[in-house]
């Protein structure tokens, strides 16, 4: 084999990109990621050499595929399972409608696929009985759904197992019994299967651990399909339980591919808290290692140990670049649709409330409910993906009263955000500043309050220092004033105030009326600038 000279950086899909899908078609590969409460659902990741990859356009863009309003933050679509059999992509997913109690409401669907690109078909209803579902298909023909077991009862584990059953996809439905194939190790919280053959066995990869600091990845193993499974003695293959200050953090739900040239690579989740803490306001992200099998049949993680690297050998098959297009770093809105690096808060984005042809070259919103709203949010957001970094914005708004407000937003739910927003004061007119929630306490910023009302047009900045986040606000885009203190953006993270959400910070362009009136807010342009080294 001949060495390449190419390598894989983790994370290699960074920002919030959580509960990897991975899948090889012929030489094509593809990752499926996690969305919840964001609307289109589920991303895909196209490459082909492991090392560059680019955003292709999401799959459920219909509210018949994927229906968010009312959805919990951190509910929605839960580990997508993409697969591809005898020319059709194949993908699972789980609608979950309920986090806080005992219940989780949740449904698993399947939907299908000529082309990656679509369109998709509508869903198919699998079974309510867990989360991250997984489609098998055996050598024989057969096909098989897996997915956790979830159970609500007192004195039992909330986690089940990984149950099993056949599809049938002549009846588009599941047949015959439902048979519970593997309990997981002392770990626990068993979830997220991944099923295939090699060498005369049935390998079964699971997510343990939960998806934080205990994370990891465990692989069992049976000569029949339905067992029973054997757990790997020397389990788990990855895991950073032990080492809390290693950079990558919460390593596992790792899903497996054997590329073109015989080669083993696992994508997976991680995450890169700020030190001493658990608080990753990119939220979880995705990272890939190569892999190893020894002699007795187990895979091991290439470089030895557990401990996901940090730069991984690429693929035989990468030795010359096989880069994306950049991205711009600046959107001016010149188009008559969004582009899919960006997704609206539980509801497609229709005309009613957001439009690229009202005003050609800008993105006009019509503002709608509060940003506390799980069912009709005015929002189109983008991931933060770096650590240091430059959002902007230029926006014309004409508010009337102060329950009309649009600006620039960095939002992790209902309960924790930034706000930099124009308002309608009833003594100064148009007025400008920062509002913020942690914890879901309210706050208004009024020592850095700015009067605007001579304002044409507002310059809407963000700087991202590490953990610094501060806002600043121009009428020209000249001279700019600064509008808040230096705020925490490690309060935008899974973990903040044991909140144990699952998405990351995103940057958002938004309004409101809370009036009704739908006033709306014009935006000219939108800027995602990472910062290079300093």
């Amino acid at each position: 084999m001949q060495p390449t000279n190419q390598t894989i950086h983790n994370p290699i899909l960074p920002g919030f990109q959580p509960d990897p899908s991975f899948v090889r078609v012929g030489e094509d590969y593809y990752i499926a990621t996690s969305t919840f409460e964001w609307f289109p659902g589920v991303q895909i990741h196209h490459s082909r050499d492991l090392v560059h990859w680019e955003l292709l356009p999401q799959p459920l863009t219909r509210t018949e595929q994927l229906d968010l309003r009312g959805i919990p933050s951190s509910g929605g679509v839960w580990a997508p399972a993409l697969s591809y059999f005898d020319g059709l992509f194949y993908l699972l997913y789980t609608n979950v409608g309920a986090r806080k109690s005992v219940y989780k409401d949740l449904r698993n669907y399947l939907v299908t696929a000529e082309n990656i690109n679509g369109p998709w078909s509508d869903p198919i209803f699998l079974n309510g009985s867990g989360f991250d579902p997984y489609l098998f298909h055996d050598s024989d023909g057969t096909k098989w759904v897996l997915n956790m077991q979830w159970d609500f009862r007192d004195n039992h584990k909330r986690f089940g197992g990984i149950v099993m059953q056949q599809y049938d996809p002549r009846q588009q439905k599941l047949v015959g019994p439902v048979n519970t194939i593997y309990k997981g190790t002392d770990i626990g919280v068993t979830e997220g299967p991944q099923l295939f053959q090699k060498g005369g066995y049935y390998y079964l990869l699971v997510a343990e651990g939960g998806t934080g600091a205990n994370h990891a990845a465990t692989l069992a193993r049976s000569r029949h399909i339905e067992g029973p499974y054997e757990t790997d003695p020397d389990y788990p293959i990855m895991t950073t339980r032990s080492d809390p200050d290693y950079p990558l953090q919460n390593a596992g739900h790792g899903s497996l591919v054997e590329t073109h040239t015989g080669e083993w690579y696992m994508a997976h989740i991680c995450s890169r808290p700020f030190e001493g803490t658990k608080l990753n306001p990119l939220g979880r992200e995705t990272s890939i290692q190569r892999c190893r099998w020894t002699e007795d049949g187990w895979l091991r993680l290439d470089h030895e140990g557990r401990l996901p690297a940090l730069t991984v050998p690429a693929p035989q098959f990468a030795q010359e670049t096989q880069a994306f297009p950049a991205r711009t770093e600046k959107d001016d809105f010149n188009t008559e649709e969004l582009d899919h690096v960006y997704q609206t808060l539980r509801v497609p984005a229709d005309p009613s409330w957001l439009s690229l042809t009202e005003r050609p070259g800008y993105l006009r919103l019509h503002g709608r409910e509060s940003l506390l709203s799980w069912h009709r949010q005015s929002m189109v957001a983008r991931r933060l993906r770096h650590f240091r970094c430059t959002a902007e914005t230029r926006m014309e708004y004409d508010p009337e009263h102060f329950m009309q407000m649009a600006g620039l937003v960095f939002y992790y739910d209902e309960a924790d955000y930034y706000y930099l927003r124009v308002t309608q004061d009833d003594e100064r007119g148009r007025v400008l500043g920062v509002v913020r929630s942690k914890a879901g306490k309210y706050e208004e910023s009024r020592q850095l309050e700015i009067n605007v009302d001579t304002w044409e047009s507002f310059y809407l900045r963000a700087i991202v220092r590490d953990r610094e986040l501060r806002f600043f606000a121009s009428p020209d885009g000249d001279t700019w004033h600064t509008v808040s203190d230096t705020l925490d953006i490690g309060t935008l993270s899974d973990e903040y105030g044991g909140k144990l959400g699952f998405t990351g910070t995103m940057i958002g362009l938004c309004a409101q009326d809370l009036n009704g009136g739908m006033k709306h807010a014009d935006f000219d342009y939108f800027i995602y600038r990472p910062f290079l080294e300093e």
